[in-house]
């Protein structure tokens, strides 16, 4: 046995070596290949893989640790906040307005009606703007609030009435609306009323959070553009979720706290995907709820972390982990959702998972020893 495996050395050296020189190896398993690596401290070099994809290699640093994205590979940004409600139409396009004049009966009305008809004792805001009412014709409602179409109508009736005092009220808000989906416990659609409705009151109107809301994780949509941000990232930034208030057509997304995850993965004792708790995880965490790495097989001169920033683009961050001062930078780099945490086999692991997939038996004690 040991005289054939002799003969097919020549044969498995040229295999292994053609495999430790791509950046994938013959084995089962993944290998980080050969990186290029910065002579420069702090300064990453960047390369085009195969895939398309540029890398930007970068040895972790006290100076370079990155800052955490919470919400992974998207750009945090804020649509307009302020602190106020500011000014606010509580009349909108849609909206069925009832209007009585007391005193008046004749002009104004009550009709006894069956069933859920709005329209009964009420008047429909057009779609330009304007409800018709007897008397005076078109008034102009839309951008109004309550109060100011009421002097309006009351301006406009004194040129017939001696004591108009009209009686106005919004009784069905169909004008400004809302979405709320993802992780809400009833999403849908919902009315913004008399009252300006922030991001707090808007999660609360669809049920509340679940068990899988992200409340770090929220995505506003609005005249066509999104805005990516979360509870944390607004409070980092100055403000609360009270000073963010919705406009008609806004949709809020409440993103998925099962996807806030870190994926572990190469020489580990337990290969898994980590979850990010609340307030965050660092690599030494990651590798701690990995059960550390492998001491027979890992390679702890140089863990990984690959990391994207957009389509085409990542970051790769490795450190060493046999020397006890760079536990403090691991404990440092804080993980994001979406990153992958990766060792290296030893060389000679890798040597003999090659020797083991083309020759089974020279993995055997007996037949390296004889090696």
């Amino acid at each position: 046995m040991l005289a054939k495996f002799i003969k097919l050395f020549p044969i498995i050296f040229a295999l292994s070596f053609a495999g430790c020189s791509s950046k994938t190896a013959i084995t089962s398993g993944m290998n980080v290949g050969k990186l290029p690596e910065s002579t420069t401290p702090d300064q990453p070099v960047s390369f085009v893989a195969d895939n398309g994809m540029r890398f930007n290699v970068t040895e972790l640093t006290a100076n370079n640790i990155p800052m955490p994205n919470l919400l992974g590979p998207r750009t945090i940004s804020f649509p307009p906040v302020s602190k106020a409600a500011g000014t606010y139409s509580a009349i909108a396009k849609g909206d069925v307005i009832e209007i009585f004049l007391p005193g008046y009966p004749e002009i104004t009305p009550v009709v006894q009606s069956t069933g859920n008809n709005i329209y009964a004792n009420g008047y429909l805001v057009d779609q330009s703007g304007f409800l018709q009412f007897p008397m005076i014709g078109r008034v102009k409602a839309e951008g109004l609030t309550v109060s100011q179409l009421t002097n309006q109508i009351a301006s406009r009736l004194s040129r017939y009435l001696k004591h108009p005092d009209p009686q106005v009220r919004v009784i069905s808000y169909r004008g400004n609306k809302f979405y709320v989906d993802g992780q809400v416990k009833s999403p849908g659609q919902y009315d913004i009323a008399d009252q300006p409705v922030n991001l707090y009151t808007a999660i609360s109107m669809a049920g509340g959070t679940i068990n899988t809301s992200d409340t770090n994780n929220i995505q506003l949509i609005r005249d066509g553009r999104s805005y990516n941000f979360g509870f944390k990232s607004l409070q980092n930034a100055g403000y609360s979720p009270n000073s963010l208030y919705l406009r008609n057509g806004d949709t809020i997304k409440v993103g998925d706290i099962t996807n806030h995850k870190v994926t572990v993965m190469g020489e580990f004792n337990k290969i898994s995907n980590i979850e990010i708790p609340e307030n965050g995880i660092s690599l030494a965490g990651v590798i701690g709820e990995a059960n550390g790495l492998i001491g027979t097989t890992a390679n702890a001169k140089k863990v990984y972390v690959l990391r994207e920033n957009s389509s085409n683009n990542a970051n790769i961050y490795y450190v060493d982990m046999t020397s006890l001062t760079n536990f403090s930078l691991a404990n440092r780099f804080k993980m994001q959702p979406g990153d992958v945490v990766y060792v290296d086999p030893t060389g000679l692991t890798r040597w003999n998972r090659i020797l083991s997939q083309i020759l089974p038996s020279a993995a055997l004690p007996g037949v390296v020893r004889q090696f």
